[in-house]
């Protein structure tokens, strides 16, 4: 008889469900692909539901049920924190504790209550859930390790903050994992990218990587003002924050005053335009971080001797810093886990009540990692399109397989812009070729185009190129696959187009459209990419899209980014892609085997539609 797993993430942000069955990983969501709000933190009631659903499993047929995190120990080491930099005791910490911390303390009871109002049948008031609970960064590592394709490999875990650690490294090996040593909280670089995040007025744990894509416009002026005053950083990448400048320990900020005048001033408005020094600052931390990640590295290959490596938590989601640890680092082979993030947490937990709490056998056959290409969350066959289509008066056309790829490609080398909506959802924060917007990466105007006119961001945000896993070689120098976008690499040189550098007569907008490459809409001006490699195996049909693409065009690279607006989730369903659609300036909206034109649209079809569900942004 199956064993069912169910893991679960929430309360902080990115809230999730995994389920696994006898240690395979068979459906995972984020509860923001629901809701439509951004980040959810709120329990995952309807992932949970499509995980159950999905297998027609109800609550009762979970064999465990697993936490990602343990609130008590948070609570504990959150009061040490408090009162060692605020001594004004217990009942003034606990009336200043954030609500989420509160909630935490009675977790068990809360997840109880929230699982048995899913159940599909009438559960006795006496019935027993077997709610476990693992720590943060050994469900961070349990994600990492326990997927990937590796016997055994040092393991790297860094974010915010868990219960207590913020860092951690140890080693994996069969169905083990040991966590060898951690930094703790407040010292800890996931904040310290955070506070820069803040100061240049982007959305902390969210807009994160805003700042990565605005660093390669700066220049690296202030690493020594950080050095010398923000963080101690040794030789063997353990560091220390001087919390004189930040105030997220005992605020409701991340910086202060002292922070404020180190760096001239205050945080930027989020309504203020970029100016020069917020690129410097961006360029800056991003510089630390590496650096932090690289010292981490290297010490820990000396530590453990392993020459594969496997990354998690939110840092981990920084690919510039990835891309560099792939090509400087001492490790022969890295694996990130795709959902990095806090909502990778709940398939870390459920794995690792399977391997280490349950000790079952863990087997690598292939060279292949376990995650399935990320490809786990919802999807829609034709017959529930179809009638999505018709049900709401959406004028289409129906092709075959062959003839919509083929369709699809002469659509792209025309210029057009399509939104893609086929499969199942991706888990993890990057489009994977299932809910994307894809597009010409040979036409220069695309980036500027889609960031204004699609995605309403700012324009100096870069794109993704999806390209042939055989055509890698041509076009970067990584030498290993891409497959869930999360490594940077360089455009080889044959490809690149040089310009005048450091001309500071341009402006960013004219910085921006000045081509760096013969695939110049995801040339970042750095000559880098977040290069996206596609095989047959993991995506068919994607795959057959960029055969046909390159039949078409000579050139496998298209971009790929994700298909939503900004501050609205990835689209789930349908109903998602279509609203989307409508009210942005994409051309096309190829779903299943359905096509949409956009000229085709009028107001007595699907407009309607989209006029009575209202286009929700957080």
């Amino acid at each position: 008889m199956s064993v069912f797993i169910l893991g679960i993430s929430a309360f902080y942000h990115d809230s999730a469900a995994v389920l696994i069955r006898d240690g395979e990983i068979i459906a995972a969501a984020q509860e923001e692909r629901f809701t439509r709000k951004k980040h959810d933190p709120s329990f995952p009631k309807q992932a949970i539901s499509y995980c159950l659903e999905k297998f027609s499993i109800d609550i009762d047929q979970l064999n465990h049920i697993v936490f990602y995190d343990k609130p008590l120990i948070k609570f504990e080491r959150l009061l040490e924190t408090y009162l060692s930099y605020a001594p004004c005791g217990v009942r003034s910490f606990i009336s200043a504790m954030p609500i989420w911390v509160k909630e935490k303390l009675f977790l068990k009871d809360l997840i109880i209550k929230e699982l048995k109002s899913l159940s599909k049948k009438s559960l006795p008031k006496n019935y027993r859930l077997n709610i476990l609970f693992t720590e943060h960064h050994e469900s961070h590592a349990a994600s990492a390790f326990f997927p990937s394709p590796f016997e055994e490999a040092a393991i790297i875990t860094m974010d915010g903050v868990g219960e207590w650690a913020t860092t951690s490294y140890g080693v994996g090996w069969g169905n083990n994992i040991e966590l060898i040593s951690e930094i703790h909280f407040p010292h800890s670089l996931g904040l310290l990218y955070s506070a820069f995040t803040h100061y240049t007025g982007f959305k902390v744990n969210s807009a994160e990587y805003k700042v990565m894509g605005l660093a390669p416009y700066g220049e690296p002026k202030y690493v020594k003002t950080i050095f010398d005053n923000l963080i101690d950083l040794k030789e063997d990448g353990s560091f220390r924050l001087n919390m004189d400048y930040f105030n997220y320990c005992t605020g409701l900020s991340m910086t202060n005053k002292k922070f404020h005048k180190l760096f001239g001033g205050q945080p930027r408005n989020p309504n203020e335009p970029l100016e020069k020094k917020h690129m410097d600052l961006a360029r800056s931390i991003q510089v630390i971080t590496e650096e932090v990640v690289m010292g981490i590295a290297k010490n820990v290959y000396s530590q453990t001797g392993k020459e594969n490596l496997c990354l998690a938590g939110g840092v981990a989601l920084n690919c510039v810093s990835n891309g560099r640890l792939l090509r400087e680092g001492p490790f022969k082979n890295i694996w990130v886990q795709p959902a990095a993030g806090d909502a990778g947490g709940a398939l870390g937990a459920a794995l690792d009540v399977w391997y280490r709490y349950l000790g079952n056998e863990r087997n690598i056959s292939t060279a292949e990692d376990s995650m399935k290409g990320a490809y786990l969350g919802p999807s829609f066959d034709n017959k529930r399109i179809e009638n999505f289509l018709l049900e709401k008066n959406i004028l289409h056309k129906q092709l075959d397989t062959e003839n919509l790829v083929k369709e699809v490609a002469n659509l792209i080398e025309e210029g057009k812009i399509i939104g893609w909506f086929q499969g199942s959802m991706e888990f993890g924060p990057r489009a994977l070729g299932s809910r994307s917007i894809i597009a010409d990466a040979r036409k220069g105007n695309m980036q500027s185009e889609i960031n204004l006119k699609i995605k309403y961001r700012e324009s100096f945000r870069p794109f993704a190129p999806s390209l042939l896993e055989e055509d890698r070689k041509e076009y970067f120098e990584a030498n290993q696959p891409s497959p869930y976008m999360l490594f940077v690499d360089l455009v080889k040189e044959k490809h690149r187009i040089h310009q005048q550098e450091n001309n500071v007569s341009l402006s960013l907008k004219e910085i921006i459209n000045t081509p760096r490459s013969d695939i110049p809409a995801v040339t970042h001006v750095d000559y880098s990419a977040r290069f996206h490699t596609v095989n047959d195996k993991q995506n068919k049909l994607f795959y057959r899209l960029l055969k046909a693409v390159k039949a078409k065009t000579g050139c496998s690279v298209i971009i790929n980014t994700s298909f939503n607006v900004r501050s609205e989730p990835i689209v789930c369903t349908p109903e998602d892609a279509y609203r989307c659609f409508m009210r942005t300036e994409l051309d096309y909206l190829v779903m299943g085997n359905f096509v949409v034109d956009k000229l085709k649209q009028n107001k007595s079809s699907g407009n309607d539609y989209c006029r009575e569900k209202q286009f929700k942004t957080n």
